[in-house]
């Protein structure tokens, strides 16, 4: 388990020693580096058998169709970001390793960057135009934001806050499912933060929304930066203040009490913060 939240995939923490990061630049054009390619929600690496690693040629055969966009330097050596189509065939030892594969075969390294580049990408396509006047848009100089050459407003990348909570009753747990999950999939009450409030009222609302329930005595414990395509779980644990569940159909399958003896065939992926949640706060009860 991860000692912190901190130490998460998706995290900076992760790449802190190998990777630095850059705006927008013309630095290092024409250099050999490192290739974050993204088709659909993988992530193409070259496979070398017993591990996976970042392609350092772009091949021939791969119609670009946007300019790579320097991120950063991954040990020392430029890293550029883009996205191909889906349809496109990948030559050998090439190989699109999905995000979120059953089995965990990027590390968390790899992960990283991978989502860094997810995320940026998705505030390039989506910053195009201006969302006011739909005028063109400038790059902000040394920062990822952007200025419209019509109308001048500014605009950065935006960044969607999410709470995620362990609701907590003695020595169990609730745990939530959604019907598109795996069968046997459950995790955590979790949404996005609405007008007007804090995150504790955002836990609060989002548990009594889909469950009925009422928690009390909410309280932080991590975060984790979540680029599909750009959340940040901000982590909570809550004690059950009262209520029976009464699951909203139209957000959860499914939603029950667990305990460590009496678990559900599949919890989420260790790279979330949901499993860490779990781990430590639920299984570990601490």
């Amino acid at each position: 388990m991860y000692p912190d939240a901190i130490n998460l995939p998706f995290n900076g923490a992760v790449i802190k020693h190998d990777f630095i990061p850059h705006t927008p630049t013309e630095a290092h054009a024409g250099e050999p580096g490192f290739w974050l390619i993204l088709q659909g929600n993988a992530l193409v690496v070259q496979d070398r058998g017993d591990t996976l690693a970042l392609p350092e040629q772009l091949p021939t055969s791969i119609k670009v169709e946007q300019v790579p966009l320097l991120i950063g330097t991954w040990r020392r050596k430029p890293v550029r970001a883009l996205r191909i189509g889906k349809e496109q065939q990948l030559p050998p030892p090439l190989l699109a390793e999905p995000f979120n594969a059953v089995k965990e075969r990027l590390d968390d390294r790899l992960l990283t960057l991978g989502g860094l580049a997810q995320q940026i990408l998705h505030w390039e396509n989506n910053s195009a135009v201006c969302s006011r006047c739909g005028g063109g848009m400038e790059r902000i100089a040394a920062t990822w934001g952007k200025r419209c050459s019509r109308c001048h407003v500014e605009h950065f990348p935006h960044i969607h806050p999410c709470v995620i909570v362990l609701v907590r009753k003695g020595e169990e747990f609730l745990l939530a499912r959604k019907a598109e999950w795996p069968a046997g999939r459950y995790s955590l009450v979790a949404g996005f933060l609405d007008f007007g409030e804090c995150l504790e009222e955002c836990v609060a609302r989002e548990v009594k929304e889909e469950t009925g329930l009422e928690v009390t005595n909410i309280r932080y414990v991590g975060s984790q930066n979540w680029p599909f395509p750009s959340q940040l779980m901000a982590a909570f644990v809550a004690d059950y203040a009262g209520g029976e569940i009464r699951v909203d159909q139209t957000e959860l399958e499914d939603a029950r009490w667990f305990s460590p003896s009496q678990m559900p065939a599949s919890l989420p992926a260790s790279r979330s913060i949901a499993r860490w949640i779990i781990e430590r706060y639920g299984l570990g009860n601490m």
